[in-house]
């Protein structure tokens, strides 16, 4: 039996008959779809998701790029069991996804990309906002997406649809290889019709697998396990992906080993675990740097070992010391050269605890007596952070991120990506939930958090969600504001005002650049932009876009205006300046290295001390072989 439906209309009701199970659950893989119109889908995917929308819910976005964003953070929030598509017309609208595939890809998060593309009859040629190529005729603007996806089709024949729409379902549900998926789809294949099979329309459920342990790997890890003194476990983000957090708190409690984490990582512990040691790396706590530089075993989970968890290259100091990667994906898991343990984590640490536990293996007392004082040292310098002793004036970015700890729970959920809070946050925010710490660090992608909010909370309705932003970001992509008033998505946003990039202001003065062009500041006479703050008001700017605004002017209105947007059943901004970006944030400086390169040569001073401070760092520098 067939159906005559048009390919758009058969990609509709496809994607609404996909599932995934895990562990027994079982769930739509693509629940809803956003889209922003225009000639390149209006007629064919538009009208499509009108003949369904019973079928397949739709979300209007204000821009591409965020719509994926929304859609990424869905996915995430959904532990990446079910996830958003995304349509768009051509030309810019097509190349507006590229940002947002490539944060999809670089973190391993699931989202379906639609696009638009030219006529594949080539009837009309050139169309409007087509990219004319001379040496080729089969390359359009959507070629850009290649590198950015996990997989790339472009369905130039209706019957072309069936193998590549079920390419992109098994790509989606890979926990190895997921990530943004693509089917390019010309406008004029979108509204031609095709005599369809009726399986291809039958209800498919795709099982995510969670592979055990290799017996011989297996036994290779507990005998590393066994044989180390100091060993240090690093929880990445394949922890949360795999829902692994009972399983290593179980296998941190027998062992006593210490767990500290990446920024995806962080929370797969509860702060308050006794082996918790914070984050690790750049941004990470001094407790947790330092036993990495005294581990003689590093135990990886779930983790891909960017330059900021390894401090460049230059943080595992130790004479000797080894990597144990447990990763589902063989090229993580061959990392530092490190041996490979390539398992769902979940499966793998319980079948670690089991083993070592045959062996009644523990650390020793000395060494859990080391870093527990350690991390009580820290906690006293976390709670120096936060305090304000004069309620009455305007806080630092810390006693802002201390006011909101005061009040959340274990139940809500925030957001952030770019900027000065993630070092912050990585360093001093205290984790009460599995998935409460949300931070896109893998792309650190400006404009994602306020997107990223929204489909966290389509994907947890009961949870209070908050975005972190600060101004830099917020000027990014504020758009999406008017999707949250507009469908009643309650986001909490808090903007964090301090005139310009102070991160990156911060970086740029420790490297030699004098923080040249990173304040937002008129420009004076000699080029740079260190005249009076920009008179800008981000808060009426907020208002403008239809969110309820509430301002904090100092420590004690904050504190009252997180309260009262926590309990907003609207979406609601809590707006408050700090200090300005060319001073200090006041959190605890970097507890580790970073490798931005400084000018080899230079005339002005500030560069030439920045010089020699790098080459001693890049001297200290060792590859693990």
């Amino acid at each position: 039996m067939t159906t005559r439906l048009t390919v758009a209309q058969a990609l509709v009701r496809f994607l609404a008959a996909q599932y995934t199970e895990r562990d027994g659950v079982r769930q739509r893989l693509i629940s809803a779809t956003w889209g922003i119109f225009g000639h390149g889908n209006v007629a064919g995917l538009g009208q499509a998701l009108v003949e369904y929308a019973d079928d397949m819910p739709y979300h209007q976005g204000r821009n591409e790029q965020s719509m994926v964003h929304a859609a990424v953070g869905y996915a995430r929030q959904s532990n990446r069991l079910s996830t958003h598509a995304v349509t768009t017309s051509i030309g810019p609208g097509a190349t507006n996804l590229v940002t947002g595939a490539a944060l999809a890809t670089v973190n391993r998060l699931p989202v379906l990309l639609l696009p638009g593309d030219i006529f594949a009859t080539r009837v009309a040629d050139p169309v409007l906002q087509q990219l004319e190529v001379p040496y080729a005729g089969d390359i359009s603007v959507n070629d850009c997406l290649r590198p950015v996806s996990k997989y790339f089709d472009r369905v130039t024949r209706p019957e072309a649809l069936i193998p590549a729409a079920l390419q992109a379902m098994r790509v989606l549900t890979d926990p190895v290889e997921t990530g943004a998926v693509t089917l390019a789809l010309p406008q004029d294949v979108q509204a031609e019709a095709h005599d369809w099979p009726d399986e291809f329309f039958a209800e498919r459920t795709w099982v995510v697998r969670r592979p055990g342990a290799d017996p011989t790997e297996l036994a290779e890890a507990v005998q590393a396990i066994r044989s180390a003194r100091r060993p240090l476990l690093v929880a990445g983000g394949g922890v949360h992906h795999s829902r692994a957090e009972e399983a290593l708190a179980e296998f941190a409690s027998a062992t006593g080993i210490p767990v500290a984490s990446t920024q995806a990582g962080k929370g797969s512990l509860r702060h308050d675990h006794p082996q918790d040691v914070g984050g690790v790396g750049h941004t990470g706590t001094a407790t947790a740097n330092e036993l990495a530089r005294q581990a003689d075993l590093v135990i990886g989970v779930g983790t891909r070992w960017t330059d900021f968890t390894t401090a460049s290259g230059t943080l595992f100091a130790a004479d000797g010391v080894r990597f144990l990667n447990l990763n589902i994906a063989p090229y993580d898991g061959h990392k530092l050269a490190g041996t490979p343990l390539v398992a769902d984590a979940r499966s793998a640490l319980q079948e670690l605890t089991g083993a070592l536990q045959l062996h009644a293996h523990r650390v020793t007392g000395a060494y859990v007596d080391e870093y527990t004082l350690d991390k009580e040292r820290w906690e006293q310098r976390v709670d120096a952070c936060y305090e304000a002793d004069e309620p009455d004036i305007r806080p630092t970015q810390p006693q802002v991120l201390g006011a909101l700890d005061a009040l959340v729970d274990e139940s809500d959920v925030v957001i952030n990506a770019a900027g000065s809070l993630p070092g912050d946050l990585h360093k001093l925010w205290r984790a009460r939930s599995r998935d409460q710490y949300h931070l896109e660090y893998g792309y650190s992608c400006m404009g994602y958090e306020i997107p990223a909010a929204i489909g966290v909370k389509m994907a947890a309705p009961d949870r209070n969600v908050w975005a972190l932003v600060g101004d830099g970001t917020y000027l990014m992509m504020p758009t999406e504001i008017v999707t949250a008033v507009q469908e009643g998505i309650a986001i909490k946003l808090l903007l964090i005002q301090n005139h310009g990039y102070a991160s990156i202001g911060g970086l740029s003065e420790t490297v030699g650049g004098e923080r040249f062009a990173t304040a937002y500041r008129y420009q004076s006479d000699d080029g740079t932009y260190t005249g009076a703050p920009l008179p800008v008001d981000l808060a009426a700017n907020v208002a403008s876009l239809g969110m309820r605004v509430l301002r904090a002017k100092t420590v004690r209105d904050l504190r009252a205006a997180l309260e009262e947007a926590r309990a907003a059943d609207t979406p609601t901004c809590v707006y408050v300046e700090t200090e300005t970006a060319d001073t200090v944030s006041g959190a605890p400086p970097a507890q580790a290295w970073w490798d931005v390169p400084v000018a080899e040569t230079a005339t002005r001073p500030s560069a030439v001390k920045a010089r020699e401070l790098y080459e001693r760092h890049v001297s200290t520098r060792r590859r693990h072989l």
